[in-house]
């Protein structure tokens, strides 16, 4: 069973930084993308960054291009999303994500963690 568990959300001020983890469990993780989906009350998730197998790519949303840094270890099984100058709009529940294959990491996803809560006061 793939299991995706989601630590490091809380409660930050706008301008601050903050870094998730993800521990991934029940699969060949270095098989697979990884990224990172986030979800706001009332809106629909949302895609935010997506790394290859390798770590060689990564893809960003536009809005979070430049302030958010995906990156993996496979010996570690784990996922960051390392976020800085966060901003209220950031605020939201992440969730990270299962591609469906190694090489494609800006879509494709087909299993999401629970996720943490991330959010952001001004």
């Amino acid at each position: 069973q793939v299991r995706l568990v989601e630590t490091g959300g809380g409660l930050v001020q706008a301008g601050g930084s903050l870094t998730l983890s993800c521990a991934a469990s029940g699969l060949t993780f270095s098989s697979y993308a990884m990224g990172w989906f986030r979800q706001a009350p009332g809106a629909e998730r949302e895609f935010v960054a997506g790394i290859t197998w390798s770590g060689d790519f990564t893809y960003y949303a536009g809005s979070v291009k430049g302030r958010f840094t995906i990156t993996r270890d496979n010996a570690k099984n784990t996922v960051w999303l390392h976020m800085k100058s966060l901003k209220p709009e950031d605020t939201a529940v992440y969730s990270c994500a299962k591609g469906r294959t190694r090489l494609v990491a800006n879509r494709d996803y087909d299993y999401w963690g629970q996720g943490t809560q991330v959010t952001v006061s001004s």
